[in-house]
């Protein structure tokens, strides 16, 4: 019970900050500078999105697919733990976690991707598990482990559930230079989508 009223409250204190920001807007970047100093952090941002949501769904049925998403939390949520992550909402067939460094993050996407791959090598017929990933690195609020808001989260989002195609891993610019030197392979990538130029990098695994 406390912990959902600490979260209900960052939510409404958020909301309370912004209501007064628009009502003194010759004082937003005093608003601005509070609002970063009560949520922001930086952070590695996981995005998880399952693949063949329509395909499964259309011969399958809604309850088949409802059932894959369940074992998919099942499989992801110990790989982001085992790799110092915190799982900050599930929404539908996507998963959103931060971790302290991109490397975490990286090795939570490749742990996660093992666990699909085992469980769908013993699975029965059409309960295959199949995800995306896209992963950012920066400033971000975070709002009492429940929500997040920001660039990287945006950009992270549009990579693992609009561009990376299925069992990729799709690294944002600062994520990537977030990583030591030569520790992981990748291949640049550039995609020009919604008006919007975005480079870019493929793990390569």
């Amino acid at each position: 019970m406390g912990l959902k009223s600490e979260m209900i409250t960052a939510r409404a204190e958020l909301k309370q900050m912004l209501r007064e920001r628009n009502a003194n807007m010759d004082r937003k970047a005093e608003y601005d500078r509070i609002i970063k100093q009560r949520f922001e952090k930086e952070v590695a941002i996981l995005a998880l999105d399952m693949t063949g949501f329509s395909r499964t769904t259309m011969k399958l049925g809604i309850i088949h697919f409802l059932g894959l998403i369940a074992q998919m939390e099942e499989l992801a949520v110990p790989a982001i733990v085992h790799n110092g992550g915190i799982l900050i909402k599930q929404e539908a067939d996507n998963l959103f976690a931060t971790f302290p460094t991109a490397a975490q993050a990286v090795e939570a996407a490749l742990e996660i991707f093992g666990a699909f791959r085992e469980a769908s090598r013993t699975a029965a017929e059409d309960c295959d598990i199949y995800g995306s990933v896209g992963i950012g690195y920066g400033p971000t609020l975070v709002i009492d482990d429940e929500d997040l808001f920001g660039n990287e989260m945006n950009l992270a989002s549009k990579l693992g559930e609009d561009l990376a195609e299925s069992m990729e891993i799709l690294l944002t610019e600062s994520a990537q230079a977030a990583l030591v030197p030569d520790s992981y392979k990748f291949n640049p990538l550039y995609f020009t989508i919604s008006g919007m130029e975005l480079n870019c990098f493929k793990l390569e695994y």
